[in-house]
């Protein structure tokens, strides 16, 4: 008895793959392209305007992409699925390394984007929903903050490997290093649901236990709205705002490292810099996963939009200043963080379990479109006024109006309740 109660529950193994993949592939792959964005348009004598346009490319497949991949996800094999897509992702991103024109980042944005959208989007959220039933936040926490821990390490590694090796052996070397990393463990870790181990979600009797009976836990379990009530409802378009705004203050990130380097700051102190980012990231990331497990997803997301105000201020205000500027990119990425923490428990907390992989896949197309407007936007913004001035008070402006979207949401949420759709 006392050796199956020590057994580890394999969900905590699921989390762990999961943490290794989102971990390479956002860290070594998707938050790193910042990082190459001045000295490729340098050397190759392209706008960053014109450069970053694939990162809304990327956002444009995305958002097209991701209906089928919700489908794909619950009908093919999961393993091969990630397999796949992780050498979509990061073969696309190695690629990078062999162009001599913007038309390459192009064209190659589309792969890459494909392979993104199940690595480090859909994949992760429908998993731990599927495996964890008890500290669900904590592990979508753990899971987001993963992209920080790792991203702290790489990034000051790709700013030092761009200034001794160039950008182009940088971009190979980071593809190459995340697919022989990720495939393995994905191999090795992943499976759809506990029924394919013969087990139950992790957590489940404990939630029997606070129930009078198991049937009223399965209710439980799955209750919540269909996804096509909850595409008509008011709570869905606020959440779909709320989306947008965050991940459109998120995609500030890419533009940290000519943010820098346009103040003077070398490449080393942007690597550096962003992975002060990935540590906010990884932080915020257990802080808003045990946060939203103790007051709500709520409040805390709540918190998170107002705390954001304050490294915005710092950067408009007092950019010049080292210390300063680290202390307000850590702040920043503590913020950020709740993109990928608190957007799947507000989709959860909002509209249930019932049909929570199709709502998510199509909530998050906010975060696509803010990708084709944001990224590039910055990057236009930079070229016509020479700062980044003007982003920020605009970035200051979606974090107040994300507070108002949150509320919004849940005013949405008691309507369907009070129409006995949430059941």
């Amino acid at each position: 008895m006392s050796n199956n109660r020590k057994k580890v529950h394999y969900a905590w193994w699921v989390l762990l793959g999961l943490v290794i993949m989102v971990g390479f592939a956002k860290g070594g792959v998707m938050t790193a392209g910042g990082l190459f964005l001045t000295p490729v348009t340098e050397d190759l004598g392209i706008g960053i305007g014109s450069l970053s346009l694939y990162f809304g490319i990327s956002s444009i497949v995305t958002m097209i992409f991701l209906p089928i991949a919700g489908k794909m996800i619950a009908k093919y094999n999961i393993r091969m699925l990630l397999v796949v897509s992780i050498i979509l992702e990061a073969g696309s991103f190695a690629m990078f390394g062999f162009m001599n024109s913007v038309w390459g980042w192009y064209l190659f944005a589309v792969p890459m984007a494909i392979g993104s959208t199940f690595v480090t989007q859909i994949a992760g959220p429908v998993l731990i929903n599927n495996w964890f039933k008890k500290h669900n936040g904590l592990a979508i926490g753990i899971m987001v903050a993963s992209g920080g821990a790792f991203g702290a390490i790489l990034q000051p590694m790709a700013g030092n490997l761009i200034a001794s090796e160039g950008w182009r052996s940088t971009y190979m070397i980071l593809g190459v290093i995340v697919m022989a990393v990720v495939i393995p463990v994905v191999l090795l870790t992943l499976r759809m649901s506990p029924k394919q181990k013969g087990l139950q979600p992790y957590g489940v009797s404990e939630v029997e236990k606070t129930d009078k009976t198991s049937t009223q836990t399965t209710t439980d379990i799955n209750k919540g709205v269909t996804a096509a009530v909850a595409k008509k409802s008011g709570a869905f378009y606020a959440l779909l705002i709320f989306f947008f705004f965050i991940t459109s203050i998120s995609a500030f990130g890419q533009h940290v490292a000519p943010f820098a380097m346009g103040l003077g700051y070398d490449i080393t102190f942007a690597g550096n810099a962003m992975g002060g980012w990935q540590l906010g990231v990884l932080v915020g990331a257990l802080t808003f996963g045990i946060l939203s497990d103790k007051i709500g997803a709520k409040n805390t997301a709540i918190f998170a939009m107002l705390l954001g105000l304050v490294p915005v201020g710092i950067l408009i205000l007092v950019p010049e200043k080292t210390m300063m500027f680290r202390l307000a990119i850590g702040i920043y990425g503590f913020v950020v963080a709740s993109l990928g923490t608190l957007g799947p428990l507000l989709t959860t907390a909002i509209f249930g379990n019932k049909e929570y992989s199709q709502i998510y896949a199509s909530a998050v197309i906010g975060l696509a479109i803010a990708g084709v407007v944001a990224i590039p936007g910055y990057g236009y913004v930079f070229e016509l006024t020479g700062s980044y001035t003007f982003a920020l008070y605009a970035i200051a402006c979606m974090l107040i109006m994300n507070v108002i979207a949150i509320v919004l949401a849940f005013r949405g949420k008691k309507k369907l309740e009070k129409a006995g759709l949430w059941k």
